[in-house]
């Protein structure tokens, strides 16, 4: 049914979690990210 792993690996991540909650992810990741990066760059510009 399956050419590889990563075929299988995908299907089964397909199933567990919808479009909409893979988005969701994706966002709260990048804002997160954006926080921390953007809270040293300032923390780092304050300290000069």
């Amino acid at each position: 049914m399956f050419d590889s792993l990563d075929d299988q690996i995908k299907h089964d991540a397909e199933q567990e979690t919808t479009r909409g909650q893979r988005w969701l992810l994706v966002l709260t990741v990048v804002v997160v990210s954006l926080l921390v990066f953007g809270g040293l760059y300032f923390g780092v510009r304050m300290l000069e």
